[in-house]
């Protein structure tokens, strides 16, 4: 069997004040022609399609278009999930008329979750959807009350998948989550605060494959066969020597995979420049295209007048400016010291500290805890 395993679109991005949606069509067209050329057998889409709840009708349209090209010219069923990005009522609506047509889209996570099942010359392949789960979603739907955080909650699900999983046939889970040792950056939306967004990789090793989303560095965790494709484009400055692809998966009679790592082409790239301004106003090196979006840190120690009209004058899209001489003499610290690794719990603990001159109580930290957890489930369903 050959399968594309995709994740983290991210449809409808806004980066630093510029609309994306252009770009991604432009390597959304590359990928269609990437489905007519490799012919797989399935795609999956491992979550995150929209970059927020309610998405701008020009992201929606874009993936209608795509869909349908997928589905209709190139006859490739999709299988498809909600991250924590998306709305999941809204991603999922529907879904059991589109099931027919070959789309199968998961929004919900359901104690009734079925695999879909795909078929090649040496049989089934079982593919299981797990989307995007808050603890206390599961807790209310499953009826699940000992689960406490996104570990248990992801150990929960594929231990009721498992309990109806055919012996001996081939499997393939979708989900999304962000697995223990992967590596971040910062474009990636926190699921929790701390470390209770953590899932130990073991709950997938019960899986031929696991096709993973929400981590946007491509990358493997624990075993070759748990997988992140990443996302479909840069979006932050963090992911500047990231190498974005698509991953074409071939899977054995066994269950056996072996995987490629396939570039799109961007309509730009995302780039870091750092240099005295002179220098940097002297142009693209060769190879380097003077429209890709650009951060530029400027090393001169001097006033310089309208740096950022002097930059667009060579490079149309430089969307940030950074002076770290001016920042060094500006920095701001309190009594503890700069702010960098500390958490939500450990700011507003060191604040609270030093407002009332007494430690926080356990019971007020899991308050603020809860209200924090809350905070983001109310972001992730924001109707902006």
């Amino acid at each position: 069997m050959r399968f594309i395993h995709t994740s983290d679109w991210h449809l409808g991005r806004i980066f630093h004040g510029t609309h994306l949606t252009d770009d991604q069509a432009y390597i959304l067209e590359d990928f269609i022609r990437l489905v007519g050329n490799s012919k797989p057998d399935v795609i999956l889409i491992a979550g995150d399609i929209y970059d927020r709840a309610a998405p701008p009708a020009e992201a929606v349209n874009l993936l209608d278009d795509v869909l349908s090209r997928i589905l209709l010219d190139c006859l490739v069923p999709v299988i498809l999930i909600a991250g924590n990005h998306d709305s999941p009522e809204r991603v999922g609506f529907g879904a059991r008329l589109l099931a027919r047509q070959g789309l199968h889209i998961v929004g919900v996570p359901d104690k009734n979750i079925a695999p879909v099942e795909i078929r090649d010359a040496d049989g089934p392949v079982y593919i299981y959807p797990l989307p995007y789960a808050d603890p206390p979603v599961v807790r209310e739907k499953f009826s699940a009350k000992d689960v406490r955080d996104h570990n248990e909650t992801t150990a929960y699900i594929i231990n009721q998948l498992k309990s109806g999983m055919p012996t001996r046939a081939r499997s393939i889970l979708v989900g999304h989550s962000f697995v223990a040792g992967g590596e971040v950056c910062e474009s990636e939306r926190p699921l929790s605060i701390e470390g209770s967004g953590f899932v130990d990789p073991e709950h997938f090793f019960a899986f031929h494959y696991s096709a993973l989303g929400h981590l946007h560095r491509p990358q493997y965790i624990g075993r070759e066969n748990i997988r992140y494709s990443g996302s479909l484009m840069k979006y932050s400055f963090s992911e500047a020597g990231h190498r974005k692809s698509v991953t074409l998966v071939e899977m054995d009679r066994l269950g056996k995979t072996t995987v490629e790592e396939v570039i799109l082409t961007s309509r730009r790239d995302v780039r870091c420049l750092k240099g005295l301004l002179n220098d940097i106003l002297a142009g693209p090196r060769s190879g380097e295209s003077r429209d890709d979006y650009l951060k530029v840190t400027l090393t001169d120690s001097g006033a310089i007048l309208d740096a950022m009209g002097k930059l667009r004058s060579v490079y149309p899209n430089v969307l940030h400016i950074e002076r770290p001489f001016l920042a060094a003499d500006l920095e701001l610290r309190g009594p503890g010291g700069g702010r960098g690794g500390l958490s939500e719990t450990d700011l507003f603990s060191s604040f609270f500290e030093q407002m009332t001159g007494t430690a926080l109580s356990p019971e007020h930290l899991q308050v603020f805890k809860d209200t924090v957890e809350n905070l983001y489930r109310q972001e992730r369903e924001a109707n902006i």
